[in-house]
């Protein structure tokens, strides 16, 4: 094949650091889009991003040039510098994340499910929510590394 072709489609989970409540309503409207710039820029277009006061949710098409930790590190890195000089000076991202792939017959449910988190997090915590998805995209975790 002469062509290189792919669409790997990633749903990307990461919360605060120590889960703390920074992501106030003011400040996702701006740093949602300022995420959704950064992986414009990287060649991974943000399909949906969403989240609550302490953790986000990115959709994205993974560039077929970029491996997937280049690209967590380049959207936490933005907008970490981006929310510091907004008004957020002790503003920090957890040092790790939660990726999980999307299949394209996936890609509504898994809009429906960001949009929803509001919602979704007035049943259930951040903790509970990521120990799910990895439960059911078999991931094994140690429990005393998945939290900082």
């Amino acid at each position: 094949m002469p062509q290189s072709l792919a669409r790997n489609v990633v749903h990307l989970i990461f919360s605060t650091k120590n889960r703390q409540p920074l992501l106030v309503p003011e400040l996702r409207d701006g740093i949602f889009p300022y995420m959704a710039g950064t992986l414009r820029g990287i060649e991974c277009p943000a399909i949906q991003i969403g989240g609550v006061a302490d953790h986000v949710h990115i959709l994205f098409v993974l560039s077929k040039n970029l491996k997937l930790t280049k690209s967590v590190e380049e959207v936490k890195k933005s907008s970490s510098i981006w929310a510091k000089q907004h008004g957020v000076p002790d503003f920090y991202w957890q040092g790790g994340y939660g990726a999980f792939s999307v299949s394209a017959s996936n890609e509504d449910k898994v809009v429906e499910y960001i949009l929803r988190q509001k919602e979704h997090h007035s049943e259930m915590t951040f903790q509970i929510e990521l120990r799910k998805f990895l439960e059911k995209h078999r991931i094994e975790w140690d429990g005393r590394y998945i939290w900082d």
